[in-house]
């Protein structure tokens, strides 16, 4: 029975996924472009906030984003959570292995999830350790990210990276501004 459901909603990841490639992506020529930001993959560890993200499926109705990497092995083990529809709203979680790809700059990392059934490529698009926040997008540039390791940003820092993903070619009007959690 466990099996049947990973299997399906592995299959329901996959349709999401598929679904979502036949739009056309917002910054391709971005992601191919330029040097890649140097990550020391430390930095990667710990808990991250989504402060914004493009619209997906997968993360429809998602409030309070979190993602928490832990090393493990040559990589990292990735649990991201979110509650649905508020703050206060049921937990959803999807756990992944994470490996970089990229060992000399560590920027470009692929994503296993439900066992190795589906795995994606995402880069780090930039990366402001002194801020403590990082842009990630899918390799393809469907889907991205506004990472930060507070719940809260600044507003001059958050106008700073959404500056960033304009500038990278990404319509920001696009963007979801999740609830942050509480506290």
């Amino acid at each position: 029975m466990r099996r049947s459901i990973v299997l399906a909603a592995a299959a329901l990841s996959a349709c999401a996924l598929a679904a979502s490639a036949q739009a056309a992506p917002p910054a391709v020529a971005v992601l191919s472009k330029g040097p890649a930001p140097h990550i020391e993959l430390t930095q990667m560890m710990g808990r991250w906030y989504e402060v914004a993200r493009i619209p997906n499926q997968l993360q429809k109705g998602c409030q309070a984003g979190t993602s928490d990497w832990t090393r493990a092995g040559e990589g990292f083990a990735v649990v991201q959570a979110c509650h649905k529809g508020n703050v206060d709203g049921p937990v959803s979680e999807w756990k992944a292995r994470a490996r970089s790809l990229d060992p000399a700059n560590n920027s470009l990392f692929k994503m296993s999830f439900f066992g190795g059934l589906v795995s994606k490529e995402y880069r780090v698009l930039d990366h402001h350790a002194a801020d403590g926040w990082l842009i990630l997008a899918t390799d393809d540039g469907h889907y991205l990210w506004l990472m930060s390791q507070k719940p809260v940003m600044a507003a001059p820092v958050r106008a700073q990276a959404l500056a960033k993903i304009k500038s990278l070619g990404f319509d920001v009007g696009r963007l979801e501004f999740p609830q942050p959690p509480k506290g």
